[in-house]
């Protein structure tokens, strides 16, 4: 592994190249924070599917992308005299010594869980009026309702035993079949949502992240599928031409792989 000062030149040279396309390059120089933002969005997704596949070489190469990012947003900040990348640093820096007293200061804790509880509390003092001002509202649901419910947790509001959540997930599904059978779409949704929430706060107690639990699944569906799309081209036969017996024929065999 590089030395620390060989870390710091390489983040050096990052800097410098920064400067220079934002000079000369016709792209670089018209990007704004708005413009870049979905892509940054993009990055940070093509980082995600490469942790899940185990690809460390593809890790590496997708947080340079979002290290890239970051660089170009602080130098757009410093044209502004907003800020630079100095103050994005130390603003980060500040940020954890205030949050980790157990480290930089006399607190003392027993284990993680009283790490996240002082967290939250420290946020709470530093002017946040509600635990859940740090969930962002543009967070897809699934991701936003883990967070929700991990944000609540740390002020202590949460259930004391797995059987309680999973009791809790029959109940709503108890609920949802009564909507099912009245045939109110309206309230089958709401108690659709009730079911997932559900899910996902159990998934808490089982120590299952949901969000890369059904990523895995979709994985492996496409998987099988493309296996079966790949037998049915064999055989010269398209799929919507095929039954669902003779479907399951090549999907069993997938599932078996």
């Amino acid at each position: 592994m590089n030395s620390r000062q060989l870390q710091l030149q390489a983040f050096e040279r990052l800097l410098n190249i920064m400067d220079e396309l934002r000079e000369q390059c016709p792209w670089d120089k018209k990007q704004t924070l708005q413009s870049l933002r979905h892509l940054t969005i993009e990055e940070t997704y093509e980082l995600g599917d490469a942790i899940l596949d185990n690809d460390l070489k593809e890790v590496k190469n997708e947080l340079g992308d979002l290290l890239l990012h970051i660089v170009f947003y602080a130098k757009i900040g410093s044209e502004t005299d907003d800020f630079d990348m100095a103050d994005v640093c130390n603003s980060i820096c500040d940020k954890l010594i205030h949050r980790h007293p157990h480290i930089y200061s006399d607190t003392v804790v027993a284990n993680e869980e009283e790490v996240k509880q002082n967290w939250e509390k420290l946020k709470l003092k530093e002017g946040k009026k509600s635990v859940l001002e740090g969930v962002p509202k543009s967070l897809p649901a699934l991701v936003k309702a883990s967070r929700i419910q991990d944000k609540v947790k740390g002020v202590g509001f949460d259930w004391e035993e797995p059987q309680q959540v999973w009791e809790k997930v029959q109940e709503e599904l108890e609920e949802l079949q009564v909507e099912v059978k009245a045939g109110n779409q309206d309230l089958i949704e709401a108690e659709f949502g009730d079911v997932l929430f559900s899910m996902i706060n159990y998934a808490r107690f089982l120590n299952v992240n949901p969000e890369d639990a059904l990523e895995r699944t979709n994985k492996k569906f496409i998987k099988r599928f493309q296996y079966l799309e790949g037998k049915a081209s064999e055989l010269g036969k398209p799929l919507m031409d095929m039954t669902l017996a003779e479907m399951d024929v090549f999907w069993n065999e997938a599932k078996k792989l």
